[in-house]
């Protein structure tokens, strides 16, 4: 996958934060010395001039350069299921008003055609360059190009991958390696200090995107030291936001959780059925196996194959395919790759509907990248960067970087607790993240975001995967020098639920004060959503259909409001009321107890379900429904004996506070509605004191732990609201 870090972006770029002293700071600090002699040659840095390269002037056909890098060409391991492979561009070439480019329609038929009848792929090929920094540091630079990138919804003509081997000339050997990862948002694959001097470079199927393998196991991805095997990064774990992870994106497939690829489409067909790719077939794109036509045409996330590996590309006869290094110079006069952009649907959660974000990926010259002359712009790893400039003097510390941070889980039925509710576990695949900020969707790696380099200001983030709603909010990245880390989702979690349990529940404010905060809660799940709302004054989400919901509302004056959601299961979407104030809290409070009551009365095995009322205070769905219930009622607890029975004519006793509360409401006397509400309150002390009864059945004594607080909160809120 493209790989551009700050090509795309006008401001700060991940280079900008990376140095303490900027791009005029860096510069002054490099050496002018050349790594094929003159000044700097005896291995001393010195502190004046421009960094040499062996760049356009034709230098890097030197045999020194060729040798270094000979010395450290990686090994590459490709997926078993992969269709394209590095080649050379320039049988591709064409003339088009004075431009040399390579079109992509001629690119990828023409790299079909030539692999038709072929043991091995065509033309395998790995374009090298030299920089360096000084006297003592150097990087060899490997560019890989492939004639298509088939992703899960980032896909385009044309793809440039990047392996950076910094070495140390005064000792010969390689100080870190950096194999690029997806985008600039996210941190490449980097080992510091490595045993060996020729890597493996882990090709992510369709993408193309590199992992490391340094350890003796060198065509799989170990994130961790197992067992006598080192780890094949040691990107640091970002352990300020509890991970004990590499900060890293690794190799999904490689790591037990599947990544699904989509079908590119181009003007609403597959691209195998454009007239102008007549050679191009659907088995020339990636397997079935491993794609999908539609992320929403899915009833639930897939089960996907591991990756297996197939091909090996070295430099010599040690692989399958023996591939030849050449000089970035012989194909950078190609002025631009060029192909028209291919779609794909990116779900957006809106109020009214699923709206599409516009997203893409521009392919770039690597000889146009601000890291093709300075290797140093794309070391993503703070420590890794802090190790360099300990040992030459020529590289800066830089400073902090910010950075978002999150995980993926599934939302699914509760089975095992009184009354009703979800649980969260794990999604099982990997997903697509967007933020609107930037024109490049990355993947998760283990269901986990991790965005790096996210400038300061408001974001929307969206969160894509295969069979599953999509899930969207927007949050706030402070600068990195005062916030470096911000976590999405509640507490950094982000729940997610399959297509065929999905129930998508909105609000609309826009007649009334306007809405600054959304609030959705589960009974037994807890918090679940917590941020702005989507739109300014309209917000759509999805949840479980068989979870209990509290949904609470902030209008822009601070007031609060709450309603009770119950999802209909034959109805796609429910609508809340965005009211707020006394009213809207006393009649969510009236509902939830009644949920309440019927809960622990199903839990102690007395009348009612505990299912409680199928239906949704404040809230109207897109189908029919049953007839609220406004009453139910307050004394059958006869059937009980003892504290069990105490703690139901409690509940119930709070019940009618509440509904007295109410009644007080509509009269539009807040005194007495207040009264009534520190009554309903006192009742519901007594119950919270019953928790501990041991007469409870456990089922009943947890279900009151968990739900009680809830009553608690909004008793005070009401208390606290005007009407």
């Amino acid at each position: 996958m493209t790989h551009d870090r700050g090509a795309d972006r006008p401001g700060a770029t991940r280079r900008d934060l990376l140095r303490t002293g900027g791009a005029t700071a860096l510069a002054a600090g490099l050496a002018g010395c050349s790594l094929f002699g003159g000044d700097g040659a005896d291995g001393e840095d010195t502190a004046t001039g421009a960094p040499s390269t062996t760049g356009p002037t034709g230098t890097q056909t030197d045999a020194t350069a060729l040798s270094l890098a000979e010395q450290f060409a990686p090994d590459l391991f490709f997926d078993a299921r992969e269709r394209w492979f590095p080649t050379d561009p320039r049988p591709y070439v064409s003339t088009r008003d004075g431009d040399r480019i390579v079109d992509g329609f001629d690119a990828l038929e023409g790299y079909v055609t030539r692999t038709r009848d072929r043991e091995t792929p065509p033309d395998p090929t790995v374009f090298y360059r030299v920089v360096e920094y000084s006297g003592r540091l150097a990087v060899v630079q490997y560019w890989l190009y492939t004639a298509f990138d088939q992703f899960s919804t980032n896909f385009h003509w044309h793809d440039w991958e990047l392996l950076q081997a910094f070495v140390d000339r005064r000792t010969g050997r390689p100080v870190l390696f950096s194999a690029s990862a997806h985008s600039r948002s996210v941190p490449n694959n980097e080992h510091v200090d490595p045993a060996t001097a020729r890597p493996a470079v882990l090709s992510e199927l369709g993408s193309h995107s590199s992992a490391l393998g340094v350890n003796e196991r060198r065509d799989s991805f170990q994130r961790l030291a197992e067992g006598d095997l080192a780890a094949d990064i040691t990107n640091g774990a970002p352990a300020e936001v509890g991970w004990d992870l590499p900060f890293a994106y690794g190799l999904p497939r490689d790591e037990g959780l599947g990544l699904p690829f989509a079908v590119p489409e181009l003007d609403g067909a597959p691209i195998y059925d454009h007239d102008r790719l007549p050679s191009v077939t659907a088995a020339d794109l990636l397997p079935s196996d491993v794609t999908v036509r539609s992320f929403e045409a899915l009833a639930s996330p897939p089960t996907l194959p591991d990756r297996e590996t197939g091909l090996q590309f070295s430099v010599d006869d040690a692989g399958d395919v023996q591939y030849d290094l050449v000089p970035t110079t012989e194909v950078a006069d190609v002025d631009r790759f060029a192909g028209p952009q291919l779609s794909f649907e990116f779900a957006v959660p809106t109020f009214a509907e699923d709206a599409i974000a516009s997203h893409l990926t521009t392919t770039s010259t690597p000889w146009s990248q601000p890291r093709y002359d300075d290797p140093l712009a794309d070391v993503t790893d703070p420590a890794h960067r802090s190790t360099l400039a300990e040992r030459f003097d020529v590289v800066e510390a830089g400073g902090p970087v910010s950075r978002v941070f999150g995980s993926l889980s599934a939302l699914s039925t509760a089975t095992d607790v009184a009354g009703d509710g979800v649980v969260t576990g794990d999604l099982g695949i990997e997903g697509v993240v967007l933020l609107e900020s930037d024109p490049v969707a990355t993947p998760t790696w283990r269901g986990r975001i991790g965005l790096q380099d996210v400038p300061a200001g408001e974001h929307r983030l969206t969160v894509n995967a295969a069979g599953v709603a999509p899930y969207s909010e927007r949050l706030s990245v402070a600068d990195a020098g005062a916030a470096p880390n911000t976590q999405a989702g509640v507490g950094g979690r982000l729940p997610l639920v399959a297509n065929e349990n999905a129930r998508k529940v909105e609000g609309d404010a826009r007649d009334r004060e306007g809405l600054a905060r959304v609030r959705v809660a589960d009974d037994n799940a807890g918090r679940l959503y917590d941020a702005p709302p989507d739109d300014r004054d309209r917000f759509g989400l999805y949840v479980h259909r068989d979870g209990a919901y509290v949904v609470e509302v902030r209008d822009r004056r601070g007031r609060v409001g709450a309603a009770r959601v119950r999802p209909e299961r034959g109805n796609r979407r429910a609508r809340v009321s965005t009211r707020t104030g006394k009213g809207s809290l006393v009649e969510f409070l009236d509902r939830y107890l009644e949920d309440l009551v019927e809960a622990v009365r199903g839990g102690l095995g007395g009348q009612g379900s505990g299912g409680g009322s199928t239906t949704t205070a404040g809230a109207t769905t897109d189908g029919p429904t049953t007839a609220e219930t406004t009453t139910s009622d307050p004394t059958p607890t006869a059937t009980y004996a003892g504290p069990p029975g105490e703690v139901v004519r409690v509940l119930v006793a709070a019940r009618q506070a509440i509904q007295a509360a109410r009644k007080a409401v509509d009269s539009r006397a807040p005194e007495r509605a207040d009264r009534r509400i520190r009554r309903a309150r006192e009742r519901l002390d007594r119950a919270i004191a019953a928790v501990d009864e041991e007469s409870l059945p456990p089922r009943v004594r947890d279900l009151l732990a968990r739900r009680l607080p809830v009553t608690d909160r909004y008793t005070g809120l009401a208390l606290d609201e005007g009407l």
